[in-house]
């Protein structure tokens, strides 16, 4: 049984190790100061980030999403943008990226936002395979300046 539900203040010591797993599977460095800026955001109700995980019958965390919720300039509502989704290496294939992604979906839908994005790199196929059941990818190509 999986159970996804908001990411609480005492979750941190189990949450970073997988903040860095996710960090390390993209070989990303984020320094420590966007790290703490993030998880302060994930757990404050004030904030457009929702920080969610995804537990174990156990109560061991197995995944985390962090989405961030943003006004548009094609729609009325607000969209939701999946920025960050990771499952542990032990856990994949359990169906835990799915039930992150049916959690935001119910939340979304719920909130009446117009909708839920997200992007993975081309060669992520193991969530390229998650993300096909839900759409096709819609051929956009991303730009990114680094300031």
């Amino acid at each position: 049984m999986i159970s996804v539900r908001a990411l609480g203040a005492a979750d941190y010591v189990d949450w970073r190790p997988l903040w860095d797993g996710y960090c390390a599977f993209y070989r990303a460095r984020v320094p420590e100061l966007a790290t703490a800026a993030t998880w302060a955001a994930a757990i404050d109700p004030d904030k457009p980030i929702w920080g969610r995980v995804a537990c174990l019958d156990d109560g061991k965390l197995a995944g985390f999403s962090l989405s961030v919720v943003h006004p548009t300039t094609w729609k009325s509502e607000p969209s939701c943008y999946l920025e960050d989704l990771f499952v542990v290496q032990e856990a994949r294939g359990m169906g835990i990226g799915r039930a992150l992604i049916e959690d935001l979906l119910t939340l979304t839908q719920k909130r009446g936002y117009s909708r839920l994005y997200w992007h993975t790199h081309a060669d992520n196929a193991a969530a390229r395979r998650l993300y096909d059941r839900y759409g096709q990818a819609d051929g956009f190509v991303r730009y990114q300046l680094e300031l």
